[in-house]
């Protein structure tokens, strides 16, 4: 129970690594808020931890709204007392479009940036504060092996979350905040199986280091570890679990 009297925002947490993440850290004692835009589906999920024993609050949100994002993080603090930790998991990719960085419609382009790049910034300015005002806490940042390959707007916007990991973790700091990342690779997951396939999924496994998928558990082993004390003085990294896909100074 290292997490107990702890509490942590998970956001995208109603489906998918998002929810390992968010009952994985109830399981070992932190309180939860299940921040989604899927109602129904987080709200599944927040009652699945209540049921289970431990502590959950659904709060609808929308990472790209800055009000949303105040909101999410003040319902956090009336039910649970303040914020400890904040997992920026949300980002649109199993509905995500195919399309060139040239020609995709510059308005879904924007919501697609607006979501998966400044929705990290954007729950993390509403976070600050009220970690510093607990002394201190962690921000694990969801990034993608995608940053380091071809991959169009998806991969430059995992690539502006490796950025803002690396400015955020210095800006932070001196309030005793760490920030990091983590790069999965290929993980099985709903979202990944709509947008890739199982054909292709078989081909990028042929090419990697360890011949298997990730599972939303090997994301979150390393999750709580960067959330967790152990991590103390682990601060602007960005680390891959992707089963050896993506090789890199």
């Amino acid at each position: 129970m290292r997490f107990e009297g702890k509490v942590a925002i998970v956001t995208g947490a109603a489906q998918g690594i998002g929810e390992t993440y968010a009952r994985r850290l109830a399981a070992e004692g932190a309180a939860v808020v299940v921040a989604d835009v899927s109602v129904d589906k987080g709200k599944a999920v927040a009652d699945g931890i209540v049921a289970d024993g431990g502590q959950a609050l659904f709060v609808e949100t929308d990472v790209s709204s800055a009000e949303s994002t105040q909101v999410m993080a003040a319902a956090a603090v009336a039910q649970f007392g303040g914020i400890d930790f904040l997992v920026n998991n949300a980002a649109i990719y199993g509905t995500m479009q195919f399309d060139l960085l040239l020609t995709v419609s510059w308005d879904y382009y924007r919501r697609f940036m607006a979501v998966n790049m400044d929705g990290v910034l954007l729950c993390t300015r509403a976070v600050w504060p009220h970690m510093k005002q607990r002394g201190g806490g962690a921000i694990v940042n969801q990034s993608s092996t995608a940053a380091w390959l071809y991959s169009g707007f998806y991969g430059l916007a995992k690539v502006g979350v490796n950025g803002l990991t690396q400015q955020l973790a210095h800006e932070l700091g001196g309030d005793g905040i760490r920030v990091n990342a983590i790069a999965p690779g290929p993980t099985d997951t709903e979202a990944t199986r709509a947008q890739v396939g199982e054909g292709y999924t078989k081909e990028l496994v042929k090419g990697m280091a360890l011949k298997r998928l990730g599972t939303p558990d090997d994301m979150a082993g390393l999750c709580l570890f960067l959330l967790s004390d152990d991590a103390a003085w682990i601060t602007g990294q960005i680390v891959n679990v992707d089963g050896g896909q993506v090789f890199r100074a």
